[in-house]
């Protein structure tokens, strides 16, 4: 068994920073080529030149960009082998009472839609013919009762679902999971983090805070032939919270502090 990616190919949305960016270097130091995808073309041609990969500016959730970004994989790179589905959008804080339309389609369109239609492009465009691993990012939010971020923690939640809808659909040749993390230190996590990281992380089993690290050491698991046997599964790793800590009550997306 071995955690080597030499020859394959991989996309990774969201990955101009954070637990993206993270994943994208772990994939380069294992032997992959990566393409990783964000909306800020700036941004993805400092972080590619950074650490040494391609890159395409695109907006998840808009179809043509994503069958864009596909086709520009497989021109660059020949190949699709590795997609994984981190972009994420959380546009509402608050109860659903107060849940607008426009907020509510938008985390729906990036956090639930967008991970299914990247899959069938990647599959039609690639993986339908020699196979492929995918791996969704969902939030241990995903099975708590939450104020405020309600809507997006329910897509988090289907998401996982979906997961396991698309492992049953996809099998054999393509492996489909699924990995739920606890607060991260990223930049979006940043409000939570700055105001109550250090009361966060005396309440963690492992007593710390999550690095995008940790979360990119258990998709590259996910992606490599030590998980050849595993799929349709969702891997928490929130440094022990989900066990009972103070933590059950916090997920990997910003809440505003106090």
């Amino acid at each position: 068994m071995s955690g080597t990616l030499e020859g394959d190919v991989a996309i990774v949305t969201g990955g101009s920073r954070g637990i993206g960016r993270a994943t994208a270097v772990a994939f380069l130091e294992a032997g992959a080529r990566v393409m990783i995808v964000s909306r800020k073309q700036e941004v993805l041609e400092r972080v590619a030149a950074e650490i040494g990969c391609e890159w395409f500016a695109a907006d998840v959730g808009d179809r043509a960009a994503a069958e864009a970004c596909i086709d520009a994989t497989c021109s660059r790179l020949g190949r699709i082998d590795i997609l994984v589905n981190n972009a994420a959008a959380s546009p509402h804080y608050g109860p659903l009472m107060e849940l607008d339309q426009r907020s509510a389609e938008r985390i729906a369109q990036v956090d639930q839609w967008a991970p299914v239609m990247w899959a069938q492009l990647a599959w039609h465009a690639a993986m339908r013919e020699h196979g492929g691993r995918i791996v969704n990012i969902a939030s241990i939010g995903s099975t708590l009762v939450q104020p405020g971020l309600a809507y997006y923690n329910s897509a988090k939640a289907a998401l996982i679902h979906l997961t396991r809808q698309l492992a049953a659909e996809l099998g054999p040749d393509v492996r489909v999971n699924c990995v739920s993390p606890g607060l991260v230190r990223t930049d979006l996590a940043r409000p939570l983090w700055e105001a109550r990281g250090d009361e966060i992380a005396a309440a963690l089993p492992l007593r710390r805070l999550g690095q995008p690290e940790d979360i990119a050491a258990a998709i590259l698991f996910l992606v490599s032939d030590a998980a050849s046997w595993i799929t349709g599964q969702t891997l928490v790793v929130d440094g022990g919270g989900s066990l009972g800590s103070a933590l059950g009550q916090v997920s990997d997306r910003p809440q505003p502090p106090g």
